[in-house]
């Protein structure tokens, strides 16, 4: 790819993340026209219900997503570069089970133990969701790390981590056996993924704990790229490998935490958005596969927003359900074409 399309490429991502960044506040149950959005956001309009919609619901949820797509997306390009494999995402070592489990304990244990649906107890409930899903990812986070400093491959870690999904999931369905009705109805919908649970009063934790993930994977792209050249060559380069696995470990788990926690567990984001990239850009380096996979994982989530909030589903459609749609025949057409991670 020459330089010049390389740069009209780059100027298409961003001409239209802004334009589906404007779709996110124009589409919902309410239709509101794009002048008066603008003078919304001109600080323009004093009409309240129109400041309400647009700066407190639809743009905390249009904001949420470009967070989520990025962290998910660099996650996902860090585990494929890794592992050496194309089928790798945030969730191959456990850590998005390891949060559902924590709140299955919240939301089906607490319920199951107190017999009060723990939905019931309002906004406690949010923030307690929150924190569980965030202990139980970082929990899983660190058994992975200490399993990373006895194993001698990653394939082996592979096999560890779907071995820690498989127990948590077992858990988690243990004790959905035992609860109620309204909580695994709640447990559900959380599975399901949204955008809409942060809000304002969330979005600048949100905001930090993502921007911290994103600027530490920008440092990691020169040992990405080395990584790339193999594990022997590397190690002839000075670079240590097992300190280096880990940094990438621990970075793409804390993203896939901070996610999970605020929004649920995404499915296809992660494991799609790096191929989505290396077939746009031609390209196995780093230093430009990040930045631009953090722009099209905004892009997709930003599209699957609107999808989701389009009139005729009442802005109820799980986000997982469109997310999975368009990252399915993504993963086949990598399956199909037998595509490697180093090109």
């Amino acid at each position: 790819m020459t330089k010049k399309v390389r740069i009209s490429t780059i100027f298409g991502i961003v001409l239209l993340g802004i334009v589906l960044f404007l779709m996110n506040l124009f589409v919902g149950s309410v239709t509101i026209p794009f002048n008066d959005i603008l003078d919304v956001l001109l600080k323009e309009s004093d009409d309240s219900k129109l400041i309400t919609i647009i700066l407190n619901y639809r743009m905390p949820q249009a904001v949420t997503a470009m967070l989520a797509g990025a962290g998910l997306a660099v996650s996902g390009l860090l585990m494929q570069t890794l592992f050496r494999n194309p089928l790798a995402d945030p969730s191959m070592l456990g850590i998005s089970s390891g949060a559902s489990l924590g709140v299955g304990i919240v939301i089906l244990l607490t319920g199951a133990i107190s017999g009060t649906a723990v939905s019931s107890f309002g906004w406690w409930s949010t923030i307690g969701v929150s924190l569980a899903a965030f202990t139980g990812a970082v929990a899983v986070l660190f058994l992975i790390l200490a399993f990373n400093s006895r194993t001698k491959n990653m394939a082996t870690l592979i096999i560890i981590g779907l071995m820690i999904a498989y127990v948590a999931s077992s858990i988690t369905d243990i004790l959905k056996f035992f609860s109620q009705k309204e909580d695994i109805h709640a447990f559900v919908i959380w599975g399901m993924g949204s955008f809409s649970a942060v809000g304002t009063s969330k979005l600048g934790i949100l905001s930090v704990s993502v921007l911290i993930g994103l600027i530490a994977s920008v440092f990691l792209s020169k040992n990405l790229n080395v990584l790339l050249l193999g594990e022997m060559y590397a190690e002839n380069l000075g670079l240590n490998i097992k300190r280096n696995s880990l940094i990438i470990i621990l970075i793409s788990g804390y993203l896939t935490a901070i996610v999970t926690a605020y929004c649920g567990p995404i499915a296809f984001v992660g494991l799609a958005v790096p191929h989505i990239t290396r077939f746009l850009f031609k390209s196995s380096d780093h230093r430009l596969l990040i930045p631009m996979t953090m722009l099209i994982g905004m892009n997709l989530t930003l599209f699957c927003n609107v999808i989701a909030r389009m009139p005729g589903f009442d802005g109820n459609l799980p986000i997982n359900a469109v997310t999975a749609f368009i990252g399915a025949p993504v993963v086949i057409a990598v399956i199909l074409k037998g595509n490697k991670v180093v090109r």
